[in-house]
């Protein structure tokens, strides 16, 4: 099975994270797309994150309608902070019928020589680029890197201006989906 490996905080998670995801599989040879919540990235404050189960919680409740998007927490139980090289060893140890590709933003891909195997992630996982707003896709001098493009629509929707809304007691309907909303709604995450 081909998948892709949306890594990110889904701090929470949010409908554009969705369109993406929705995107790339409608535009990409890929059968599903993993959402691996990463409980500690390297380029970010752990402090600003909600607990790790309860951001896996609202990504299970975001997707569970559509059978070709999946939750992961497979980094939950590896080293903190985590790499992404360290986690793609795992997940090909753990399943060597699949072919993994990684889906980043263009914000990210800019960065990708920064990051710990850099090397090794670009000769051996294809990576998918979606277009973020704020950047355009500048893909890095790495050899055997391997980049496909994914066109779809730009939405400048941000996990830490939801949590802004959610601290200022304002609505965020319709920026996150609806059984996030109200699960939102009912408890004191963001709070």
């Amino acid at each position: 099975m081909k998948i892709g490996l949306f890594f990110g905080s889904f701090n929470p998670i949010h409908t554009g994270h969705l369109i993406i995801a929705n995107s790339i599989l409608e535009n990409q040879n890929l059968d599903e797309v993993w959402f691996v919540v990463s409980p500690h990235s390297p380029f970010k404050k752990k402090a600003s994150l909600a607990p790790d189960y309860d951001r896996l919680h609202l990504v299970n409740i975001a997707i569970e309608d559509n059978p070709k998007l999946r939750s992961s927490n497979i980094e939950f139980s590896l080293p903190k902070p985590s790499y992404t090289s360290d986690t793609l060893i795992f997940l090909r140890e753990k399943h060597p019928n699949h072919s993994f590709s990684l889906i980043m933003g263009s914000d990210n891909i800019k960065s990708l020589h920064k990051w710990k195997n850099a090397e090794f992630l670009a000769k051996e996982y294809p990576i998918i680029v979606y277009q973020r707003p704020d950047a355009d896709i500048d893909i890095p001098d790495l050899e055997g890197i391997k980049v496909q493009t994914n066109k779809g629509p730009l939405l400048n929707i941000s996990a830490s201006f939801i949590r802004a809304e959610i601290k200022a007691d304002r609505s965020i309907r319709y920026m996150v989906p609806e059984p996030v909303y109200r699960y939102l709604l009912d408890n004191t995450i963001y709070k």
